[in-house]
């Protein structure tokens, strides 16, 4: 068992690119429910098994070196999957009158809402994570048919370097995970599943 309690930098590093040369490195395979967590048991594809437990509210990023022996030239290295993000522009909506601009976003909340959706808005642009086929995220976005806003799909790792760590853990930080419920005025709840 190896202990992690600290990572030592990230191959994206400069000082780190030119020592990894030539070395070999394991990879630790995460999924980004994973990857928010602060302590975790798990193993690499080498088969070396880890025991993570880092400081509170830090977490792995993608590259992040956990382990480095030098006189072995062996590394391991965090790889992280980030899932997809549906980018929706809202800047036609600018020069719109107050009013209409106002019920066009309060109705994309409300959609966003209805499907549990999280999102991050930055300026003009709305960021909402891909947790089902894009069929069916696109299929949702057309029924409601929003005058002037327009989305596409982007991958997690093409978004993340617009956003704050708060912002990504939002996106990326397991809200559709786990069950949750809503209690109504008669205390009567019920559970969605995702």
């Amino acid at each position: 068992m190896i202990f992690v309690e600290s990572v030592l930098g990230n191959v994206e590093e400069p000082s780190w690119k030119a020592r990894l040369t030539g070395a070999k490195l394991d990879v630790l395979h995460l999924d980004q429910w994973q990857a928010q967590k602060s302590r975790l048991r798990c193993r690499t594809k080498g088969g070396a098994e880890l025991a993570v437990s880092l400081e509170r509210n830090q977490h792995l990023r993608d590259g992040d070196i956990l382990r480095w022996d030098e006189s072995a030239r062996t590394a391991i290295v965090a790889r992280i999957e980030l899932q997809d993000v549906m980018v929706i522009r809202l800047d036609e909506l600018l020069t719109m009158e107050p009013g209409t601009l106002a019920r066009l976003c309060l109705e994309l909340g409300h959609a966003l809402g209805n499907q549990h959706w999280p999102a991050v808005v930055k300026g003009s642009t709305v960021y909402v994570p891909v947790t089902l086929d894009r069929k069916v995220v696109a299929s949702v976005m057309k029924t409601h048919a929003f005058e002037r806003i327009t989305y596409e799909f982007a991958s997690g790792a093409e978004v993340i370097p617009y956003l704050a760590p708060h912002e990504s853990r939002r996106l990326f930080g397991g809200a559709d995970s786990t069950p949750h419920s809503h209690v109504d005025a008669h205390s009567h709840g019920h559970t969605h599943d995702h």
